[in-house]
């Protein structure tokens, strides 16, 4: 749920000026419910036209509470529906004509195009999704996914189609190409995860293989834990190393 900011005690009904808020108070509101969210990531939506804040005089962006609930809607149809901007932008200007215009429910059947599901499957979910739902939630081309499949940092599952993880990692590579940064820099991010993954699997895989059923549970519990700890420790390596250089 977003956070709605309220005024104090004694001072009345907070007029729209006085409830608009700066990008960085946006993002705060938005993490609780997208906690993937960034700067960046809501600077992309207004150029693409999906949400047109006010400025100042000095140029920066002041978002209105409907802004935000614009913002939230847009993230909830890319997250839960895999909607290119394009199609997100037309319901929503349909809405605010007044239309109704219905979208599938979330991790229900999709329009898929043929072949792109094993033929047990049927569906699209919201845990495996296949190609052109893909290409649409990451908003890249067939030849920029290739690309990045022959680097290795989206691939298929065994099963075929891809996971809700490589939707998140195709968006990142995604915003990160907007920033210059292509396929061939981020291999060696791969190579880093893939010895993390080695690591983090030597500390569980005795535990895997424990005859007690509940030993073993543990370890997928203690796998998800180290692989957070990782996360947080990269991130914070990385402010690190950035404080140094630039200082």
């Amino acid at each position: 749920m977003l956070r709605t900011p309220t005024g104090g005690a004694g001072h009345g009904t907070a007029t729209a000026d006085d409830r608009a808020m700066s990008i960085g108070a946006v993002l705060l509101q938005l993490q609780d419910e997208f906690p993937e969210v960034t700067i960046s990531k809501i600077r992309f939506l207004e150029a693409e036209g999906l949400v047109e804040p006010q400025r100042t005089p000095s140029g920066y962006r002041k978002f209105r509470p409907d802004d935000v609930e614009r913002l939230a809607q847009v993230l909830r149809m890319q997250r839960d529906h895999y909607l290119p901007l394009k199609v997100i932008r037309e319901h929503l200007d349909a809405l605010a004509r007044g239309e109704q215009v219905p979208l599938p429910a979330a991790g229900g059947p999709r329009e898929l195009p043929e072949g792109s599901w094993p033929a047990e499957s049927g569906r699209a979910t919201a845990a495996r999704i296949g190609r052109a739902e893909l290409l649409a939630a990451a908003e890249v081309t067939e030849s920029e996914l290739d690309e990045w499949e022959s680097y290795g940092l989206v691939a298929q599952t065994a099963q075929g189609g891809y996971d809700a993880e490589t939707v998140t990692i195709a968006k990142l590579v995604a915003d990160l190409g907007r920033f210059g940064l292509e396929p061939r820099h981020l291999r060696a991010m791969r190579g880093a995860a893939d010895r993390e993954a080695g690591l983090i699997e030597q500390v569980v895989a005795p535990l895997r293989r424990h005859r007690n059923p509940q030993t073993r549970a543990h370890a997928e519990a203690t796998a998800k834990e180290l692989a957070e700890l990782s996360v947080r420790l990269h991130s914070a390596l990385v402010q690190t190393a950035l404080q140094i250089r630039l200082h």
